[in-house]
């Protein structure tokens, strides 16, 4: 109720009440979720731990507030069945969070946006980045709506190669490899090519700088298995988040966050496994109750 409902404490504590005739205090109903915070901490451990070992790992932050102030929550989305999502709660936007989770020696592969925080993580280590080209389309789609001509048909002349590219990669399965190699060269050096005549005003040149500084990493998909050329899947896993954020404004200390970080991990790795989150709640409350090793929540698949 409280984690992937989004009740109140008072909400609860009136529904115990009146369905299930259980006078409960809101004091012993915090005391109660913060038991069970505590149960998920080595589940939640095991995932941390794993964070650096990953090939392809999609990253975002949101706001997240806490009595006042603007905290972040970053997402870490290791896509697939096998694996997981994990929630981190940061007063910092900057690149030492990923340092902190990721390690200054990751060589894998970041789905993100083209926030500086990931810029700087790219400078100063060995990751790999695929540069979410939603995030881009959005950008150029705006300079369609400038009373600029000259702009708004570069603009149009952009769009139209990404269509290009993006019907290319659509056909990476159905079309011998060599051939759709070529194809993908060539929609490639096409959009290249629009781009360095991009008109010069600032909008156009700010797209233009983007690809003559770090134009690689936008196409890090095209060469590599398993990498998505935009960053929804993390995006989508901000929804309930998001939701929460709103009904209950967030936290009011240190023990509200590692609770939302630990419950927001479990469901949605759970979620993305295949796994039925309850049932491992109860199966982490009983081992923390009992002292027995926690189930391990990166390892549990659906039998």
């Amino acid at each position: 109720q409280k984690g992937a409902c989004h009740m109140s404490f008072t909400s609860i504590q009136r529904f115990l009440d009146d369905v299930l005739h259980l006078p409960i205090s809101r004091g012993h109903l915090v005391k109660v979720v913060q038991k069970v915070s505590a149960s998920l901490a080595a589940g939640y451990e095991e995932l941390r731990v794993a964070l650096p070992w990953q090939e392809v790992i999609n990253i975002d932050e949101t706001g997240h507030p806490e009595n006042g102030d603007h905290l972040n929550t970053w997402g870490f989305h290791v896509p697939g069945k096998l694996g997981f999502t994990f929630f981190h709660i940061d007063p910092s936007r900057s690149a030492e969070v990923l340092k902190q989770f990721l390690g200054k020696t990751f060589a894998g592969v970041v789905g993100c946006d083209y926030a500086g925080a990931y810029r700087k993580f790219l400078d100063e280590t060995d990751a790999v980045m695929q540069f979410c080209w939603a995030h881009l389309i959005r950008d150029v789609k705006f300079l369609t709506t400038l009373p600029d001509a000259v702009t708004a048909r570069f603009g149009k002349k952009l769009l139209g190669k990404i269509r290009i590219l993006f019907r290319v990669w659509h056909r990476r399965d159905t079309l011998p490899k060599e051939r759709w190699q070529r194809e993908a060269a060539r929609a490639r050096q096409a959009i290249l090519k629009v781009v360095r005549r991009a008109p010069p005003r600032s909008e156009a040149q700010n797209i233009a700088q983007r690809f003559r500084d770090h134009g690689p990493y936008y196409f890090t998909f095209l060469e590599r298995p398993g990498v998505e050329p935009t960053n929804n899947g993390m995006e989508r896993q901000f929804r309930p988040l998001i939701i929460d954020r709103k009904i209950t404004q967030g936290t009011r200390g240190e023990a509200g966050r590692r609770w939302c970080e630990r419950i927001w991990t479990t469901l949605a790795t759970c979620a993305q496994r295949g796994r039925r989150a309850f049932a491992y709640l109860c199966e982490a409350i009983e081992a923390y109750f009992r002292g027995q090793t926690r189930p391990p929540l990166l390892l549990a698949l659906p039998p």
